[in-house]
C-alpha cells in the first residue's frame, strides 16, 4: 500500500512539474514573440500627437505574416484599414555615403519603435527611369507603418548624384537628411574592395587599387576615379546646401558606429526628435563577426550580412600617405561646414 501511495505521489508531482515547465515555456515564448513596439521601447506622449491612442502592439508573427502579405500586395483594403496602417513618404533619408555604413545605420535605427525602414534601396531620386514613374510609385515602395511612425529609406548614391538634391527638395523641403562618413582613404579602399569582390565572383580580373587611385601620367591622385571622388565629401555637400540649410543634415561618424554605436545612435534619435529608446541592451558585440549585432527582444536577434566587414587588400603605404594628404584640405572644410570634427589623418 505504501509503495502504491509513493508511486501515485511521484506521478502527481511529475504532472504538476510538467504543467509548470509548460507554463514557463509558454510565458517565455509569449514574451519573446512581442514585437519591438512592446515594453522594450514604449513610445510616450512626447512623441504621439495629443489625444491619440497608443500605437497598437504587434507580434513577430504578425510582422512577418500579415505585413509580408501587405508588401506582396495580397492584403485587402479592409485589413489595412482595420490595422490603421499606411504607406508614408519618408520623413528622413540616409543619403550617403557609399561604404560609410549606411546599411548598418538603417538597421540600427530600425531598433527604435517609432522607426520603420524600407528594406531595399529604392533609387528613386537618382534613377531617371524610376523618377519618371512619379511620387506615388515611390510611396508604394515604402513599408506599411502606423501614422505616428517615421519611415526611413537609404540610397547612398543620392549623395553624389547631381539631380537628387533638387528632386528631394521638391518632394519635401523640410526633410531630415542623414550622412554617414568614414575616414576618406579607408572608405575609398572599402569601395574598391566591394567592386573587386564582385569581379572575382565573375572570374574577372581587376586593376590594383594603387593603379586606379594614382594617375600613372602625373603620379598624383586620380580624381577621375569614382572611389576617390566620392570621398571628397565637402564637394558633394556644397551642392546639397544650395537647397537645404545645414541644420537639416546630421553627420554620423561611421568609424565610431562600428566600435561604439550607441552614442552615435543617440545623437540621431535627438536629431530626429525621437524619444530615446535604443539602449545598450539592443546592441551586443559579436566576436566571431567582429562588429555589433542587434537585439530586438529576448529571442529576436539580427546581425548584418556576411558581406559586411570585408578584409581590405594591402595597399602601398606611400599611396595611402598621398591620398590622406590630398583629402586633408577637403576634410578641414567639411569640419568647418558641418561643425563636426573627426580624428582623420
Amino acid at each position: 500500500m505504501l509503495f502504491k501511495q509513493q508511486a501515485l505521489l511521484r506521478q502527481k508531482l511529475f504532472v504538476l512539474g510538467s504543467l509548470a515547465i509548460g507554463s514557463l515555456l509558454y510565458l517565455v515564448a509569449r514574451v519573446g514573440s512581442l514585437d519591438r513596439l512592446q515594453p522594450i521601447c514604449p513610445i510616450d506622449g512626447r512623441f504621439r500627437p495629443h489625444g491619440q491612442d497608443e500605437i497598437p502592439l504587434r507580434t513577430l508573427q504578425f510582422k512577418r505574416g500579415l505585413l509580408h502579405e501587405f508588401r506582396k500586395g495580397n492584403a485587402t483594403k479592409e485589413q489595412i484599414r482595420l490595422h490603421n496602417l499606411v504607406q508614408q513618404l519618408p520623413k528622413a533619408i540616409i543619403i550617403g555615403v557609399r561604404k560609410g555604413g549606411t546599411r548598418a545605420l538603417l538597421e540600427m535605427l530600425n531598433l527604435h519603435p517609432a522607426v520603420v525602414k524600407a528594406s531595399q534601396e529604392i533609387h528613386f531620386f537618382d534613377n531617371d527611369e524610376n523618377y519618371a514613374k512619379g511620387i506615388e510609385w515611390y510611396r508604394k515602395k515604402m513599408p506599411f507603418s502606423y501614422p505616428h511612425q517615421i519611415t526611413i529609406e537609404k540610397s547612398p548614391a543620392y549623395f553624389i548624384t547631381e539631380e537628387v538634391p533638387e528632386r528631394i527638395y521638391k518632394m519635401n523641403s523640410s526633410i531630415k537628411l542623414l550622412i554617414i562618413v568614414r575616414e576618406p582613404t579607408t572608405r575609398a579602399i572599402s569601395d574598391y574592395t566591394q567592386v573587386l569582390e564582385g569581379k572575382e565572383r565573375k572570374n574577372k580580373t581587376y586593376y590594383k587599387f594603387e593603379k586606379l587611385a594614382i594617375d600613372p601620367n602625373t603620379c598624383e591622385v586620380n580624381t577621375k576615379y569614382k572611389a576617390v571622388r566620392t570621398s571628397i565629401y565637402t564637394k558633394h555637400l556644397e551642392r546639397w546646401l544650395k537647397y537645404f540649410p545645414i541644420e537639416q543634415f546630421h553627420i554620423v561618424d561611421g568609424d565610431r558606429l562600428i566600435t561604439e554605436p550607441l552614442p552615435e545612435l543617440q545623437l540621431v534619435e535627438k536629431f530626429l526628435n525621437l524619444p530615446p529608446r535604443i539602449s545598450q541592451y539592443n546592441l551586443y558585440f559579436n566576436a566571431t563577426r567582429g562588429f555589433y549585432c542587434l537585439r530586438f527582444n529576448i529571442v529576436f536577434n539580427k546581425c548584418l550580412a556576411g558581406s559586411k566587414g570585408r578584409i581590405h587588400p594591402e595597399v602601398d603605404s606611400s599611396v595611402i600617405t598621398k591620398l590622406r594628404k590630398f583629402f586633408h584640405p577637403f576634410n578641414q572644410k567639411f569640419y568647418q561646414i558641418t561643425g563636426r570634427t573627426f580624428n582623420w589623418p
